[in-house]
């Protein structure tokens, strides 16, 4: 198994294989702390686990690669593990975040925090690290503007099961339609199918993060609360660009996620998430739809 670390301090190689050993459960002997540039006859090749270390530039001191092979009985997920450094080398650590961003990180400290982080590298030589942003306040990071990351939201990917279905549902009937009949099971990009699809896979994560409790960040961008309705609003209205049957299923699959979302809201009487929403009610196109007329409670944003 593979880790990267970022430490903000520029602690001692030394330090590193004790701290590695406690983390990992191991001997000291067991691990292998070098320099990848250093000379390869030092190297302890059998070692458990290995660590090179490699300078870096910024806000961040030291660029870890670790290595335990499957003899190491606590292969630990690398979070346990970035939380387990930090405290017994004693510095702040960071380690990358499985979402998309490339600056997407995660910050461990010392004190047990762990928390959000965006990490960028500068263009220029040497390449420097700066944390520009976290989402709860890091001492070791005294510059970075606590804040909270809607891109890290959007790139989240919960589970859209009915959505699933729905497609293979619809491809058993592209199947078994006849060849002149197929092309109206058309999903190109932009094609009334595809759009029914997107609108639905948008409208099915919403429902789920909302009844997870808006896991795993634990809160929502209220733009892309908004962006979901929209798609609903789509939903609305594309049934009839659709060959029958599949007008059939679609209805049926928004009948079982509406349901869903119903529960999990309540009625708006004060039209209070419009205007939240930032909604202009003042057109003659505002949204109409039922959804639009209930409210997560409570909200899953920063209200001004």
């Amino acid at each position: 198994m593979t880790y990267t670390l970022l430490t903000v301090d520029l602690i001692s190689p030394k330090a590193m294989a004790p701290a590695l050993a406690g983390c990992l459960g191991i001997a000291v002997g067991d691990v292998d702390v070098a320099d990848p540039d250093g000379d390869p006859d030092v190297r302890n090749w059998d070692a458990l686990v290995s660590c090179e270390h490699r300078a870096v530039f910024g806000d961040v001191s030291w660029s870890l690669d670790i290595y335990a092979d499957e003899r190491v009985a606590r292969r630990t997920p690398e979070s346990d593990l970035a939380v387990r450094f930090a405290r017994a080398a004693g510095t702040t650590v960071l380690f990358p975040a499985s979402e998309a961003p490339p600056s997407a990180f995660w910050v461990a400290t010392q004190e047990g925090l762990l928390t959000r982080a965006r990490l960028e590298l500068s263009d220029g030589e040497p390449h420097r690290y700066a944390v520009t942003a976290v989402e709860a306040p890091v001492a070791q990071l005294p510059r970075a503007t606590v804040t909270r990351f809607a891109e890290i939201v959007r790139e989240q990917r919960p589970p859209t099961p009915l959505v699933d279905s729905f497609g293979a549902s619809v491809e058993r009937m592209r199947e078994s339609a006849s060849e002149p009949a197929r092309s109206a099971f058309d999903d190109s990009t932009r094609s009334p199918l595809w759009a029914a699809r997107d609108s639905l896979v948008a409208w099915e994560r919403v429902i789920v993060q909302m009844e997870s409790g808006w896991a795993p960040s634990g809160w929502y961008p209220a733009e892309l609360y908004r962006e979901r309705l929209q798609a609903r609003d789509v939903l609305a209205d594309i049934g009839s660009l659709l060959p029958s049957e599949v007008s059939v299923l679609l209805d049926e699959t928004l009948e079982r996620l509406d349901g869903r979302f119903a529960a999990a809201t309540e009625d708006d009487e004060m039209g209070l998430l419009r205007k939240e929403l930032s909604v202009d009610t003042s057109l003659d196109q505002a949204p109409t739809g039922w959804w639009w007329h209930r409210r997560p409670a409570p909200v899953p944003w920063e209200q001004t």
